[in-house]
């Protein structure tokens, strides 16, 4: 009996940890606001289909465009828009596995670094970060004070997966 018991819990674990997405505050603490260093939050994680970014802004100050290669490296936002959002709140679901591009589009801030790349992977693969850096040379990071909770939130499905080991060792 222990030893069906121990199979199904890592069973579970094993499912758990593949079926759980994420959800990924853009800038963390920051937010989407011009004090952040947007390439280095976007390296720090690893995104998987099904994960969400949330992008939280002072509604009028900012906005979020999804847009393709070629217009986050110009920052014109006049052509290559995928999709556009200015609600101060935005949830974007990835929903495919690829790169996707994202700036704000206000005069001067994506210039001034509010914009970031991240490549999404399929949920079941393995997401390791590459060790090569991206192209795009990375900004100065923020001031130390403002990152104190960076890993917060990350590997929190550990949790969720040591909870429900110890509600199977009850059973």
């Amino acid at each position: 009996m222990g030893e069906a018991r121990i199979f199904l819990m890592i069973l579970i674990m094993v499912f758990l940890k593949g079926a759980v997405s994420e959800v990924h505050t853009v800038g963390d603490e920051l937010e989407w606001n011009t004090g952040a260093n947007f390439g280095s939050w976007s390296q720090k994680y690893n995104f998987s289909v099904g994960d969400t970014l949330v992008f939280k802004y002072v509604k009028g100050q900012h906005n979020v465009y999804e847009v393709i290669e070629a217009t986050y490296r110009s920052c014109n936002g006049s052509t290559g828009v995928l999709a556009t959002y200015e609600s101060g709140n935005d949830q974007i679901e990835l929903n495919k596995a690829k790169k996707y591009w994202f700036i704000c589009n206000f005069d001067g801030h994506c210039l001034g670094g509010m914009r970031f790349f991240i490549d999404v992977k399929e949920a079941n693969s393995t997401n390791i970060r590459p060790t090569t850096p991206q192209s795009e040379p990375i900004p100065p990071p923020p001031p130390a004070n403002s990152c104190a909770a960076i890993y917060v939130f990350d590997g929190w499905s550990f949790w969720v997966s040591l909870v429900a080991f110890g509600v199977l060792l009850q059973l």
